[in-house]
């Protein structure tokens, strides 16, 4: 298929979401979208996939003008989409969840058997293995991304529209995806690819098209640098290397000791697990996905009752308390799933920037929220830290989906803490956003906060932690120091126990 885009602008009221956008996809082409949150890449694909009807502008296929009214229609023309936040019903099978709204059919019921080599069908295609009986909730968030895929792809699809594909995936994850957008281009499919990381762009893209403010304003190359793609992006240069001085730790301010928590099936997901965090430094947590990460992190925040061990923050014992005592007693946290746990969708950009401190002065007086004091801060928050809204009036549930992290970093960064919790805080944002949340982690360490960096991304660890503490099977394998090679890192990730890994100071 080739996709061409004339001239295609959305406006939402006298917001211009995209503005007289141009766009070629070729045949077997991987065509990657860069920009920064806000810059109408999600606007410019929902368009592209029926969600939202053009303002003005209009779409080619093979040269010839469509009308995409609907999903269905973009279907019909042979567009599959695999957007950034999965579309999947948790209960049903991963063979129900392919099937909906193409169900198989006979004699009145469904026709399961049909259905279920269906997806082997396409799954051995495309390299895509896949338990057709699998329960969707249950899968890896990597497996579920594999089954929106071949939903995507279940019927005639000739191009497919790839929506931050990579926000939510290991690095294992990431490798096996670029190796199967490699797999449909050889088939001849196109692809269109989403992504802030600038590595994988680099890594799949034949040719790159910038968005800036709804606009093209760069048709780049997979040759260019890191650097020159990422001013692109934002219309500045780019620091990609993170500046801070040595660390000046003062005493332990997070103090976890045998900590155990029990999963669902009285598992262990954290088995006697040890971490110290000092004031004026940041511990990076290392580890594949699903090794205790997030119920450490949910532990400390209080909203999961550990089976035994304890948590101090500052010399007191906060194991028992809730998670609102937790917070006024100067903890700060960004969970890694801004969607469940960080942001109330239907409350504004303004509510949801004061969720933890709408009843603390000067917010509130005598139990009553000052709506003026409230808009003064998010008007600030807004400010600080570019947050692409129509203002704070806006359901932040309108906002692209880096921005609504941004709502959640301005929210944590503006009020004073001793203890930082900060789980994947740069999922999902631009390049820009990502070199303004490293300064004010750094800024934390150096204002004297503890910091836990908890992160998906290696890179990230690296550059940030003063100390490495790799986590494994719910327990700390190893505390590193942040010149350790990443090989070593990688072994103890992975359970195995290099002989002589260099330990942290």
């Amino acid at each position: 298929m080739r996709l061409e885009v004339q001239g295609l602008t959305k406006a939402f009221g006298s917001f211009l979401a995209d503005d007289s956008v141009d766009l070629v996809v070729e045949p077997g082409q991987v065509h990657a979208i860069l920009g920064e949150n806000g810059a109408g890449k999600s606007t410019l694909m929902n368009m592209l996939y029926g969600i939202l009807e053009p303002t003005s502008g209009q779409i080619l296929i093979d040269g010839e003008p469509v009308r995409l009214r609907s999903p269905g229609d973009a279907i019909a023309a042979g567009i599959g989409m695999v957007h950034q936040h999965f579309k999947l019903v948790g209960p049903f099978s991963v063979a129900d969840n392919v099937q909906l709204g193409r169900e198989h059919v006979k004699r009145g019921s469904l026709d399961r058997a049909t259905a279920r080599r269906a997806v082997l069908e396409v799954s051995e295609q495309y390299g895509l293995a896949l338990d057709p009986d699998a329960i969707c909730e249950e899968l890896p968030v990597g497996v579920q991304q594999r089954v929106e895929i071949v939903k995507a792809l279940s019927g005639k699809t000739d191009l497919l529209i790839l929506d931050e594909p990579t926000a939510v995936l290991t690095p294992p994850e990431v490798a096996e995806l670029l190796g199967i957008i490699r797999n449909l281009t050889a088939s001849g499919m196109s692809v269109i690819f989403i992504s802030h990381k600038l590595k994988e762009v680099k890594a799949i893209a034949d040719t790159i098209t910038v968005l800036r403010r709804g606009k093209v304003v760069a048709e780049a190359s997979p040759d260019d640098s890191e650097a020159e793609l990422a001013a692109a992006m934002v219309g500045r240069s780019v620091v990609l290397t993170v500046d801070r001085p040595p660390a000046q730790p003062g005493e332990v301010a997070l103090d976890i000791k045998n900590l155990t928590v029990l999963g669902e099936r009285g598992t262990p997901m954290l088995d006697g697990l040890d971490l110290a965090v000092r004031a004026g430094e940041i511990v990076g947590l290392a580890g594949v996905e699903g090794n205790g990460q997030t119920e450490l992190a949910r532990a400390v925040l209080g909203t999961v009752t550990p089976a035994s061990g304890s948590i101090d923050m500052g010399g007191v014992a906060v194991t028992g308390r809730d998670p609102y005592r937790r917070i006024v007693a100067g903890l700060g946290y960004i969970p890694e799933d801004r969607g469940r746990d960080g942001l109330a969708a239907d409350f504004t950009v303004a509510e949801n920037l004061v969720l933890n401190q709408y009843r603390d002065k000067p917010l509130s007086h005598r139990g009553v929220v000052d709506a003026a004091a409230v808009r003064t801060l998010a008007d600030k928050a807004i400010a600080d830290f570019d947050i692409r809204t129509r203002g704070p009036g806006e359901l932040v549930s309108a906002l692209s989906g880096g921005n609504q992290q941004k709502v959640v970093i301005a929210r944590e960064f503006s009020r004073p803490r001793s203890v930082l919790v900060a789980a994947q805080p740069t999922r999902g944002v631009d390049v820009g956003a990502i070199e303004f949340i490293h300064r004010r982690l750094v800024a934390e360490r150096d204002a004297g906060t503890a910091v836990l960096l908890i992160s998906a991304e290696l890179d990230e660890i690296l550059a940030l932690s003063d100390r490495i503490a790799v986590i494994h099977n719910g327990q700390i394998v190893g505390v590193l120091a942040p010149d350790t090679p990443r090989e070593i890192i990688g072994q103890l990730m992975a359970g195995h126990r290099p002989a002589d890994p260099a330990p942290a100071s």
